[in-house]
């Protein structure tokens, strides 16, 4: 469909996505003009408001960059792009010292920054705040240097239905607020720093705002996604009843935890030798294997080796949300079960947040420059999001910053897939097919039923802008893709684990890069390169 341009908003920069790369990136480009901010929700509504665990970078004297990409490498099975790792570990230590610049109350010890290790990390380089309140802390900040920005305008419950297109460009983004009312938003340069996809999943540690909108409504645009078959399971999420899949952050066995089975048995050195600290993905399969041998739908957490204080002062999040829950975790376990937490994948970006459609950037979760492969090293996310933001705003501070001529009229791609009274059901549907198909464990009938499932189901018609229906409409796309993406790749790597090819083929080192209506294989690890 296309709209007139006459009468839109303008801005400078337009920010979808109000997690640590919306707003630093919002922050960052207010020094060269205006900026809106759209979110769906509140501003303090995202995964990295949820982010527990902390944010590394090698900033001790003891470590460096050269460490901390190797261990990015290994975790990434083969396919981190080595220019993009390098970026994100060099240039780390720089954002981290912009957070403390702006107030982020990184905890101290000693005199020190307190540093931690996780998992498949071979140092302690993850810095935390308030214990377990990473995320909180660095968006509490961030919001508040946003609120006191007179250059920054933000929009809270704005829903982004689709991006603004003409001549396979990108003009800006329209969205409609919760009556249903268009407002369309131009801008010389528009960024989607939108997060994940959780919601896809019926079992997941994301928010509800995750529901793969900037990841949909890129690719409608036509900005291709890759590397959409890695999903991230975290293998310990809080396993309660009527408590959310709350994370339980890796963390906890970076600083001793231990996973038991129900007879109490440790059972992780019998399956690796790293045991708690090997590998997410090796974890969430193992703790897998162990619940099917034991008939069980979950494993313990035992913190008993943590002195009751440290538990306290280290996981106050995690201890205050236990208790509310009836359980005390200074002296019981801590019953968990893997759930959906983050996708590797995402819209494809070169090193400087370009995607292949002109006037587009991404950063953050919704992005994929190459950082995390085939399996993310824990607590690299909340980093990707910072130093990829930077450099969007490094690439634009360079550039002239002439007006950008407008046409009359613009391209808005907005699906029209399923019945629009049926979401509720539909969507219930959806997360349950997910949760069955495109799990932990994949195979090949399970992932050719999940994309006949996911195919259009309606002819196309007029479109609804609501925002329930709209939702749904970007999950079930994504939903497919993963399935498609999950279909072609017939081996074993990483967080994709395919028990019908359950070995990692040589061959099988390349990307997806998807395409409206195609799909590439990549056989090259190197970066995406857009010239516009």
């Amino acid at each position: 469909m296309k709209i007139s341009a006459n009468g839109l908003q303008s801005t400078a920069y337009l920010i979808i996505g109000s997690g640590i790369a919306g707003l630093y990136t919002a922050l960052k480009l207010s020094e060269l003009g205006e900026v809106t901010l759209l979110t769906k929700d509140t501003l303090v509504e995202s995964n990295t408001s949820y982010a527990q665990g902390g944010i590394a970078a090698a900033i001790d004297p003891g470590d460096s960059p050269e460490l901390h990409f190797q261990d990015t490498i290994t975790a990434g099975a083969g396919l981190c792009l080595p220019d993009a790792v390098t970026v994100l570990v060099n240039e780390g230590p720089a954002r981290i010292k912009e957070l403390m610049e702006l107030g982020v109350p990184f905890d101290t010890q000693a005199g020190k920054l307190a540093l931690t290790r996780e998992a498949a990390h071979h140092y302690p380089r993850v810095l935390h705040a308030d214990g377990d309140a990473t995320g909180r802390e660095i968006s509490h900040t961030l919001i508040k240097q946003v609120l006191a920005n007179p250059r920054i305008k933000f929009v809270e419950n704005m829903f982004v239905a689709a991006l603004l297109t003409a001549g396979g460009r990108c003009y800006g983004a329209l969205a409609i607020d919760p009556a249903g009312r268009r407002h369309g938003f131009l801008a010389k340069a528009t960024v989607l720093a939108t997060g994940g996809c959780g919601q896809i999943y019926t079992d997941t540690t994301n928010p509800e705002v995750a529901t793969g909108d900037g990841l949909a409504i890129a690719f409608r645009a036509g900005a291709p996604l890759a590397d959409l078959e890695f999903v991230q399971f975290h293998p310990t999420a809080l396993y309660l009843p009527g408590a959310p899949r709350f994370l339980i952050t890796e963390a906890v066995r970076g600083e001793g935890g231990i996973l038991r089975n129900q007879q109490g048995i440790r059972f992780m050195p019998a399956y690796h030798g790293a045991a708690e600290l090997a590998p997410r993905d090796i974890v969430s399969r193992c703790l897998l294997a162990e619940m099917e041998k034991t008939g069980t739908d979950h494993v313990y957490l035992d913190l008993s080796a943590l002195e009751p204080s440290r538990i306290k002062s280290r996981f106050p999040n995690i201890y205050d949300t236990c208790l509310a829950y009836g359980l005390d975790i200074t002296k019981e376990p801590i019953p968990v079960a893997p759930a959906m937490h983050y996708m590797m994948g995402g819209i494809a970006t070169d090193l400087y947040g370009r995607t292949a459609l002109p006037n587009l950037f991404a950063c953050g979760e919704v992005a994929c420059p190459g950082v995390h492969g085939a399996n993310r090293l824990a607590s690299n996310s909340l980093l990707d999001g910072l130093v990829f933001g930077h450099r969007i705003y490094t690439l634009l501070a360079g550039q002239e910053h002439a007006a950008l001529p407008v046409p009359p009229e613009l391209e808005v791609n907005l699906p029209a897939e399923t019945a629009p009274e049926q979401v509720e059901a539909d969507r219930k549907a959806l997360k349950k097919l997910a949760a069955a198909k495109l799990g932990i464990i994949r195979r090949e009938a399970d992932l050719l039923t999940a994309v006949q499932l996911l195919a259009p189901v309606v002819a196309r018609q007029e479109p609804v802008l609501n925002r329930e229906y709209l939702e749904l409409q970007n999950m079930r796309l994504i939903a497919r893709l993963i399935a498609n993406a999950a279909l072609q790749r017939t081996e074993s790597r990483g967080s994709h684990y395919r028990a019908d090819y359950p070995d990692p083929d040589p061959n099988w080192q390349k990307r997806l890069l998807h395409y409206p209506g195609k799909t590439e294989m990549l056989s090259a690890i190197s970066p995406f390169h857009w010239h516009w």
